[in-house]
C-alpha cells in the first residue's frame, strides 16, 4: 500500500466528518482502499495461533495414537466376542438328538474347548469335585481368551508407542547456560489502521534493563536488531530480526509511533496484530517455536469499539522462557509466550474522536514492544521409560484376572439360574457313550459275518430268528439255531 491522502467530502457511511473538509472512519471501522469505504474489522478466534515443532508433552501425538489404537483394539475384540456368544446361543437351539446329526457335533466340539473352567462348576455340598467340559463353560473360555488376547494387543501397542513420559525439571541459570541459547528471534507487529510507514517516526533505538537502576541503558536498534517498515493492507509491519540473541539481558524496551502527516491518514489504529518465530539449527534441522494473535478492538470496561489516538503508549509485553531438550540432542530453544497488553490514549465514541482528530496533541499514536527474557531459571526436557518386566508381567496378570474372572461370574450365575445347565455335560457325554458302543457293536457283527461267511450283513436277515449260522467247530460244520441279537450299549 503507498502513501495515500486522506479521503475528504462528502464522506462515506460510518465516518466522520473534522476540520470541515477531512474524514476519518468512527471507532471499530476500517477504510477500504479499493471499495472507498469503512468497513467494520473482526477479529476470530482462529487469527490466534500458538504452535512448535518441538513436542513438549506426550499428550500431543503420540497419545493420540496410542488411544485410537487402543479404542481400535477394543472394538474389534467386542465385535468378535459379540459375534462368537451370538452363534453359541443360536447352537443352542439345534437338537442334540442320537449324536448323528451335525448340531450334536457343533455343540459337543464347543463343549471341548472348555480349556478354561473344565471342572464341576456347580459343587454341591460333600460331594466329590469332578472334571467335566460343558458347552456354557467352552463358549465362556473362548470368550474369555478373546478378551484376554485383545487387551494384550493394545498393552503390546502401548508399551511400544507411548509408554514414555517427558520428564521436565527447572534449573536456576548461571552465565554460562545463558550464553549458551543462540536462537534466531523475528518479531512482526502490525498496526491495523490505514496508515502507512511514512507516519512512523521514533524507531531507531532499544532500551535495555530496568528502568531506574544502574542497569538501565539506551543503545542504537541496529547493535542488537534488524527491523524494517513494510505497508499492508492491514496497516504498517514493523519487523524486527536478531541474530543470536543474547539472553543476558533482562528487559528490552524498544518504541516507535504512527504522527498525522498532510499527505497521509490521521494517526489512528483500531488493533495490533503480532507474530513472534524462534529458531534454532541444530544437526542441519532448524526447530521452531511460533505464537500469533490479534489483539480484539475492545474496552475492557464497556465492551464496545475503540480506536487507539493519543499520547499514552500501547504496551505489549512477551515473555521468552529458555528450554532445554535434552531428547532432541541437547537442543536449546526459546518458547514465546504473549504475556500482556496494556492499552494507551483511545477513544470510545465519534464525538470524542472527532475532538482528538481536531486537536494536533493527539495526533500520534504510541507503541512500545516489551521483551523478557526469563533467564532466572529454564526448564530441562527430558523421555522417560517407566515400563519395565515387572511392571508388563503385573500388567499381564491383570489382564488374565480380569477376563478369567467375568467370565467365571457370569458362568456361576448362568448355573445358579438355570438348573438345566448343571448336568448338560452328563447329558452329551451320556449320547456320546451311546454313539460309540453302537459303532463298536457295529464293527464286531461286520467282523463275525466277514469271517464266518453268514449274512448278517442286513438287518432283515438278522431279525429272523430262524436263521442258521453256520460254525465251525471240532473241524466239522454244523448248524445252530440263530437268536435275535438286541443291540446294547457297552
Amino acid at each position: 500500500m503507498s502513501t495515500t491522502s486522506v479521503f475528504k467530502a462528502p464522506c462515506p457511511n460510518n465516518s466522520i466528518l473534522y476540520n470541515n473538509t477531512l474524514c476519518s472512519c468512527t471507532p471499530g471501522y476500517l477504510y477500504n482502499h479499493s471499495t472507498k469505504s469503512c468497513h467494520f474489522h473482526t477479529v476470530h478466534s482462529s487469527e490466534w495461533l500458538t504452535t512448535s515443532v518441538v513436542r513438549h508433552s506426550i499428550v500431543d501425538d503420540n497419545y493420540k495414537k496410542a488411544v485410537k489404537f487402543e479404542v481400535f483394539y477394543l472394538e474389534i475384540s467386542a465385535l468378535a466376542l459379540l459375534c462368537w456368544l451370538i452363534l453359541c446361543v443360536l447352537v443352542r437351539f439345534l437338537k442334540l438328538g442320537d449324536g448323528t446329526k451335525a448340531g450334536f457335533q457343533i455343540r459337543w466340539w464347543i463343549s471341548r474347548l472348555d480349556l478354561t473352567f473344565p471342572t464341576q462348576h456347580w459343587l454341591a455340598d460333600q460331594a466329590v469335585v469332578k472334571k467335566r467340559k460343558t458347552e456354557l463353560g467352552g463358549a465362556f473360555s473362548i470368550a474369555c481368551w478373546i478378551l484376554f488376547i485383545s487387551l494384550l494387543a493394545a498393552l503390546l501397542h502401548q508399551i511400544v508407542t507411548a509408554r514414555a513420559t517427558e520428564i521436565s525439571n527447572i534449573r536456576a541459570t548461571n552465565a554460562p547456560d545463558l550464553e549458551s541459547f543462540t536462537n534466531d528471534l523475528e518479531l512482526n507487529i502490525t498496526t491495523i489502521s490505514s496508515m502507512s510507514c511514512a507516519q512512523l517516526q521514533g524507531l531507531g533505538t532499544v532500551a535495555i534493563g530496568t528502568p531506574g537502576f544502574i542497569d538501565y541503558n539506551i543503545f542504537p536498534l541496529s547493535t542488537f536488531s534488524d527491523y524494517t517498515c513494510l505497508n499492508s493492507s492491514n496497516g504498517p509491519i514493523i519487523s524486527l530480526k536478531c541474530q543470536n540473541c543474547p539472553l543476558t539481558y533482562g528487559h528490552i524496551y524498544i518504541s516507535w509511533h504512527f504522527v498525522d502527516i498532510d499527505t497521509g491518514f490521521p494517526a489512528a489504529a483500531l488493533g495490533f496484530h503480532f507474530n513472534i518465530t524462534v529458531k534454532n539449527r541444530v544437526d542441519k534441522q532448524e526447530y521452531t517455536n511460533f505464537i500469533s494473535g490479534m489483539l480484539k478492538n475492545r474496552s475492557k470496561s464497556e465492551d464496545t469499539h475503540i480506536t487507539y489516538r493519543g499520547e499514552t503508549t500501547n504496551l505489549l509485553k512477551f515473555n521468552l522462557f529458555p528450554r532445554v531438550h535434552f531428547n532432541l540432542n541437547g537442543l536449546k530453544l526459546l518458547q514465546p509466550l504473549f504475556h500482556e497488553f496494556r492499552p494507551g490514549s483511545h477513544t470510545r465514541n465519534a464525538d470524542n474522536l472527532k475532538t482528538s482528530l481536531q486537536s494536533s496533541e493527539n495526533g500520534l499514536v504510541n507503541i512500545t514492544l516489551e521483551l523478557k527474557f526469563l533467564s532466572e531459571y529454564f526448564v530441562e526436557i527430558d523421555d522417560k521409560k517407566y515400563a519395565g518386566p515387572v511392571s508388563i508381567l503385573a500388567d499381564l496378570g491383570g489382564l488374565y484376572c480380569l477376563s478369567f474372572t467375568l467370565f467365571l461370574l457370569l458362568l456361576s450365575m448362568c448355573e445358579a439360574r438355570f438348573k438345566g445347565l448343571r448336568n448338560e455335560d452328563q447329558v452329551m457325554q451320556n449320547i456320546k457313550k451311546s454313539l460309540k458302543a453302537q459303532n463298536r457293536w457295529d464293527k464286531l457283527r461286520k467282523f463275525v459275518a466277514y469271517t464266518y461267511g453268514c449274512r448278517l450283513l442286513t438287518e432283515d436277515h438278522i431279525a429272523k430268528t430262524q436263521t442258521t449260522c453256520c460254525m465251525r467247530g471240532n473241524g466239522s460244520l454244523k448248524r445252530v439255531p440263530q437268536v435275535e441279537i438286541q443291540l446294547q450299549s457297552l
